[in-house]
């Protein structure tokens, strides 16, 4: 969406808090022994204080309040009955919808002790999602948004899963335009004040960049059972550093 009036910001400030509050609450929650599942329960707890309710249950009939994806698993992760162990990598994505406007926004944290790979891995995605940002300002290119993160992946070593990518977000989870992760050479057309998207590289410590679709027909998950570590915001564009809604 494009934000052109003050209601259309305080409904997307209000949704970006809610998910702010809810990945905070359950950041902290993460500890060996506690399920996925648990998790999930959790955060619908934390929407209800609000009045807010998972969007992707709302548009796409997902079983789910949140997304969370363990391990080799990248998005879109139903949440199952597993406890957590040490060493496991956990991505809790978060999208409600609160009176009307949505917001997305995604964490990767690890379970202690954390690994060095791990450690490595989840810093190069949160540090794909800084670069990013810095493409993000109006009158630049879209295309720069991936080249940006692409160049960060690859500087550190760890495999872009170039099949999945960013989008706007607003009025629905997954509005136009498309952000590939990657430089794409065809999206040219400049970003402009106000458009609301959400930027999440998504990399792995595999190699094959692959991802395939497990038996639950939600979860994606890495074909070589690489790791996973996915970082997203939703934020506005302006003339200078964008505005991290969901901050």
């Amino acid at each position: 969406m494009t934000i052109n009036d003050e209601r259309d910001l305080d409904g997307m400030t209000l949704a970006g808090q809610v998910v702010a509050r809810t990945l905070e609450g359950l950041k902290a929650a993460v500890e060996p022994g506690i399920t996925p599942a648990d998790l999930d329960a959790l955060a619908g707890q934390i929407f209800a204080r609000y009045g807010a309710f998972s969007a992707p249950r709302d548009e796409y009939g997902a079983p789910v309040n949140v997304f969370i994806s363990v391990n080799d698993d990248i998005v879109h992760g139903l949440p199952t009955r597993r406890p957590l162990q040490a060493g496991d990598v956990v991505c809790i994505d978060v999208t409600p919808n609160v009176g009307g406007y949505i917001a997305d926004a995604a964490v990767t944290v690890a379970v202690p002790p954390v690994s060095p790979v791990v450690s490595r891995l989840i810093a190069c995605a949160e540090a794909a999602l800084a670069q990013g940002f810095r493409a993000a300002r109006a009158g630049r290119p879209l295309n720069g948004i991936g080249r940006a993160i692409e160049t960060e992946v690859a500087r550190r070593g760890f495999t872009l899963l170039r099949e999945l990518q960013g989008h706007g977000v607003g009025r629905a989870i997954h509005e136009k335009p498309e952000v590939p992760n990657y430089y794409h050479p065809a999206l040219k057309r400049p970003l402009h004040e106000g458009l609301v998207i959400a930027v999440e590289p998504m990399v792995s410590s595999g190699h094959s960049g692959r991802i395939r679709t497990r038996r639950d027909g939600w979860t994606l998950a890495t074909t070589d059972g690489g790791l996973a570590a996915h970082f997203e915001h939703t934020i506005m564009i302006t003339k200078g550093a964008p505005l991290i809604l969901t901050a």
